[in-house]
């Protein structure tokens, strides 16, 4: 057997998904075969200088960060500085992606679907005129923020404006968009440039007590059900299987993604797309490599082999 693959494994960094960070990467560490893999942890919240004073010892990275500098390029960037290949979307795609405004005016450009929206500032006033715009209920979100962190569903100008302090305390720029009515369903795309596969979809059923996948209904043991493959019907499997690869392609993604969807009863409508989903044995993406025929030790090797690949 030759010399191990030294993986520096980064993981907790300073969003608010620090600890959802930290949670996937104890997963990603317990199911990495040792036999194949010295792994390294790194904090990027406190670790980079140490990992730029060991880049030279690392072959590849493998990022389990959520959120504002560590899912929107920034830790994408030190590494191409410091030569360290790694998983998932370069700087650019990760940029992309993680701006929602971005990327919605990237998915209308090649023809997706997708809610109308309008971008606030602090200092917004005009509630009403944006309710007789939008109509109700609407879909308020920080612009560059994960897990649902900030989000709220609202049926009032009452409750847009308490949810809009909300999400301005995660961001300073934030996202009213409709509330569209329907399944939700999320694709996962794997691959190295143009030779992709679209995963099986993902059902994301929510328990009743919950109004949308909220942060608690992510993360609750028992509080979303999710079914692998979704029931739907062959022509909106692909439908939605394409869309998920047409979004990857359009926000210059790399390895792989997970695309957010409603299945509503005028078309499929694309939410938004991940650049580093999480990463647990039961989070969605795994859950639909498994459906394809990856376990997750499988769908990790993969996931290294072609960040070695995208590296060369």
């Amino acid at each position: 057997m030759g010399a191990k693959l030294k993986v520096a494994l980064l993981a907790g960094g300073k969003s608010g998904e620090r600890e959802v960070s930290l949670k996937g990467a104890e997963g990603v560490a317990r199911a990495l075969d040792r036999n194949r893999y010295e792994v390294r942890r790194y904090d990027p919240a406190t670790d980079l200088a140490k990992l730029a004073a060991e880049a030279g010892e690392i072959d590849v990275a493998f990022i389990l960060l959520h959120g504002r500098f560590g899912e929107d390029g920034t830790v994408q960037g030190f590494l191409d500085l410091l030569g360290i290949p790694y998983q998932g979307a370069g700087v650019l795609g990760s940029a992309l992606a993680m701006d929602k405004h971005i990327a919605k005016i990237m998915y209308r450009q090649v023809g997706l679907l997708v809610p109308d929206w309008e971008m606030l500032a602090p200092g917004f006033a005009d509630l009403a005129g944006l309710v007789a715009r939008l109509g109700l209920p609407l879909v308020v979100k920080p612009l560059r923020q994960g897990s649902s962190l900030g989000m709220s569903i609202v049926d009032s100008v009452a409750e847009l404006e308490t949810g809009l302090a909300k999400a301005f305390e995660f961001d300073n720029r934030v996202m009213v968009e409709m509330f569209i009515r329907g399944r939700e369903i999320t694709g996962g795309v794997l691959g190295g440039g143009d030779d992709l596969i679209a995963l099986p979809l993902v059902e994301i059923i929510p328990d009743r007590k919950y109004r949308f996948f909220d942060y608690e209904a992510k993360y609750r043991a028992g509080a979303s059900r999710e079914v692998c493959p979704a029931d739907l019907d062959a022509d909106t499997t692909l439908l939605a299987q394409n869309y998920a690869l047409t979004a990857h392609r359009a926000l210059q993604l790399e390895v792989y993604s997970r695309t957010d969807m409603i299945v509503a009863d005028d078309g499929i409508y694309v939410l938004e797309t991940n650049t580093i989903p999480g990463m647990t044995p039961t989070s969605l993406l795994p859950q639909a490599a498994k459906a394809y025929g990856l376990d997750f030790p499988s769908f990790l090797d993969r996931l290294i082999e072609l960040a070695l690949q995208k590296g060369k």
